[in-house]
């Protein structure tokens, strides 16, 4: 596939719902990918990036143009908070107490961040599971240097887009619960390479696309 063609993707998939492109952000996963790569999608317009490590997001970052918003969406150590910290305007993968702790004890400004939700069936999937969102989700927003925009979740890895359509469903029905909690959250990040379309159907405001972009 290419940069361009997700877009299409992207838009007919919003357009099939009765939304706006202009609704859903695209951030390009740029994980295990050449800095030769990544400058050829942002020369096409690309400009929100997401990594998964963050060692290898400080080190693109660094050698990348200035203008690039940066998203960490993979789980984060506690270790690695203070270093990654400044460098993003979006963390995707809040996703228990020890975690929301160190970011506070970490930062000045309040950090916009997404409490990551267990949706998939696989065990080795990290979140919050969705029947502890709302009283984690109390416990972000008793915290004045976390900004809680929204959720993140992954669907299982599965061909039966029946059971990814149900997870991503069942999500957004979470969103709607967190955001009468919450009115301020605008964000559901939600979908990837092998779902992203599914996931805009269902109402995802933000999609996390790498391998769709960058294979032949």
């Amino acid at each position: 596939m290419s940069y361009e063609r997700v877009l299409e993707r992207l838009s007919a998939a919003a357009l099939r719902t009765g939304r706006s492109p202009a609704e859903i952000t695209l951030v390009v996963v740029t994980k295990n990918q050449p800095l030769e790569a990544i400058h050829a999608v942002y020369a096409k317009g690309a400009r929100h990036f997401g990594e998964n490590r963050v060692q290898e997001l400080l080190h693109k970052k660094s050698l990348l143009p200035a203008d690039i918003q940066w998203h960490l969406i993979g789980h984060l150590q506690t270790n690695k908070v203070k270093a990654i910290l400044p460098h993003i305007v979006l963390l995707h993968s809040l996703d228990r107490e020890g975690l929301l702790q160190e970011i506070a004890k970490r930062t000045e400004m309040p950090v916009p961040c997404l409490i990551e939700v267990k949706i998939a069936q696989e065990p080795t999937k990290h979140g919050v599971l969705p029947e502890m969102l709302l009283t984690f989700a109390e416990k972000v927003l008793s915290e004045p240097k976390v900004q809680l925009r929204g959720l993140m979740g992954m669907a299982s890895f599965t061909s039966d887009r029946t059971q990814i359509r149900r997870e991503f469903r069942a999500l957004y029905r979470l969103f709607e619960e967190l955001r009468r909690l919450h009115p301020a959250a605008d964000t559901l990040s939600m979908g990837m390479s092998q779902d992203f379309e599914i996931a805009v159907e269902e109402g995802s405001t933000l999609v996390r696309v790498g391998t769709a972009i960058f294979e032949p």
